[in-house]
């Protein structure tokens, strides 16, 4: 099973999400780190809309996704960028429109 695919089941079964889209961005840092040259996973997006950040700071919401994934974070994965809502949060994002 992949880093990935360890990430998916483990924020799934945690946080029941509405969305959560996973991606690998480890071959965007071939070069500059070592795990990306020999074609390890060591850098992920993640994009979470899950009703169970209600209530969640920012913050706290990262520390919940951080506690989740602490042993990837603690091996080979690298960089961990987020993007977490709520359902509401998400349809109001959706719903903006750009003002000239």
């Amino acid at each position: 099973m992949t880093i990935a695919q360890r990430i998916r089941e483990k924020l799934e079964a945690a946080l029941a999400p509405e969305q959560l889209i996973v991606h690998n961005d480890s071959h965007l840092h071939a070069g500059h780190h070592e795990g990306a040259q020999r074609g390890e996973e060591t850098h992920f997006r993640l994009e979470i809309v899950a009703a169970a950040f209600a209530g969640m700071s920012r913050v706290e919401r990262q520390r919940r996704v951080h506690a989740l994934l602490a042993e990837e974070l603690a091996g080979s994965v690298h960089a961990l960028q987020l993007s977490l809502q709520t359902p509401e949060e998400a349809r109001k994002l959706k719903g903006a429109t750009p003002s000239n």
